[in-house]
């Protein structure tokens, strides 16, 4: 599922490059994938409806594999640039750990609804990615806007992963954490603009 120009499309590009670390990367329509629709169904009764657009909504990664929406050609090529940095965090993630050690951390500690602190580590690393790149795009007042914090929290306290970390006040601490450590690699130039 690459782009026709991917010299046009920086989702495709990228992808281009990290096919060099990933040579099994592969992107997937969710709808046209069995796991995909179980996991939905799995997701739905888990959290009593509450996670009901991980088919519309959400990108999945499992190890080499990243799984999108039906829609996902059609949102803007940045934001997928944007979301594939923040899958391939989870990538390497399983690569580190191995697909057992992903799946243990991902589910297990604490509790797989309401105090998941292994998920919420996870998650975390792929979201501080998601800021940077947000801030390489649209620079750093994309990344202090309510809506992006809005957004972030929304997906550490709610069930869209199940409550992984219900504590509001912890995850808006680890987002400020982030912001003040990428201002400063704008500032050191380590982190520039893209767009």
């Amino acid at each position: 599922m690459q782009a026709d120009h991917p010299e046009s499309d920086p989702e495709a590009r990228y992808l281009l490059e990290l096919e060099k670390e990933f040579p099994r990367l592969k992107v997937i329509e969710k709808d046209r994938d069995p796991l995909s629709l179980l996991i939905d169904r799995a997701l739905k009764v888990i959290t009593a409806g509450g996670q009901s657009s991980y088919m519309t909504s959400y990108v999945t990664t499992l190890g080499s594999r990243i799984y999108v929406p039906a829609n996902w050609k059609q949102r803007d090529a940045w934001s997928r640039y944007v979301t594939m940095r923040h899958e391939a965090v989870h990538m390497r993630q399983f690569k580190r750990f191995t697909f057992l050690g992903m799946s243990a951390i991902y589910l297990i500690p604490f509790f797989p609804l309401g105090l998941a602190y292994g998920r919420a580590r996870i998650e975390w690393e792929a979201y501080r990615e998601t800021l940077v790149a947000t801030a390489e795009v649209w620079g750093v007042d994309a990344i202090e806007s309510r809506a992006c914090r809005a957004n972030i929290v929304h997906q550490f306290t709610s069930a869209a992963y199940g409550w992984m970390w219900p504590f509001p006040k912890q995850v808006n601490a680890w987002i400020d954490e982030a912001i003040e450590e990428i201002k400063r690699g704008i500032e050191d130039g380590t982190i520039t603009r893209v767009h």
